[in-house]
């Protein structure tokens, strides 16, 4: 069975009318949205960094800060939307400015827990460039929590990685939490 047919199949199931005229091309256009918001699956690190890695002499901290991150619960498969601030501290080599965002995008792209996501994105950063460390913040707001259950309109959600220096240097992690404010 297709995607689209299964979403024939669940607005069916939720007791609509699938042959009314505003539901007509909704299972079509339904899982081509699905196919977009869930392509990170189709993405691969290599593909994403393209090789943008360029040596540099700089191990000053480099922070990318305020990334709009859209992603959807593995547990509601509804979304939950934020921002992602990643920093890292070179160690010979940095990437390319466009390819952290990328990074975060590849891996919101996929079901997914916000724990999870911030281990992804700090882990890929590592293997990808080397880096002395590594940090991630994400805060973002969850629609499972907003639209059902809980009902609670305005919780955010922090998550945070630390690797290398950000988790073993208390200064340098001060200096990043400070720059993200």
């Amino acid at each position: 069975m297709s995607l689209e047919q299964n979403y024939t199949e669940i607005l069916s199931q939720i007791g609509e009318d699938v042959s009314r005229e505003g539901l007509l091309d909704t299972p079509k256009r339904a899982a081509k949205a699905m196919k977009y918001l869930c392509r990170g699956y189709e993405q691969t690190l290599e593909e994403v960094t393209n090789g943008a890695l360029f040596t540099s002499d700089n191990s000053e901290m480099v922070l990318v800060r305020d990334i709009e991150l859209y992603s959807m619960c593995e547990h509601h498969m509804l979304p939950f939307i934020g921002k992602a601030h990643v920093a890292y501290l070179p160690k010979g080599k940095v990437l390319g400015l466009s390819k952290v965002a990328r990074i975060v995008d590849m891996y919101a792209r996929r079901l997914q827990i916000q724990e999870n996501l911030s281990r992804q994105i700090a882990d890929a950063v590592q293997q990808v460039t080397g880096a002395a460390g590594v940090a991630v913040v994400i805060e973002a707001k969850h629609m499972c929590m907003m639209m059902r259950g809980v009902e609670k309109q305005n919780s955010t959600m922090l998550t945070s990685v630390m690797l290398g220096e950000f988790r073993d240097n208390a200064a340098t992690r001060s200096e990043f939490l400070s720059l993200i404010k």
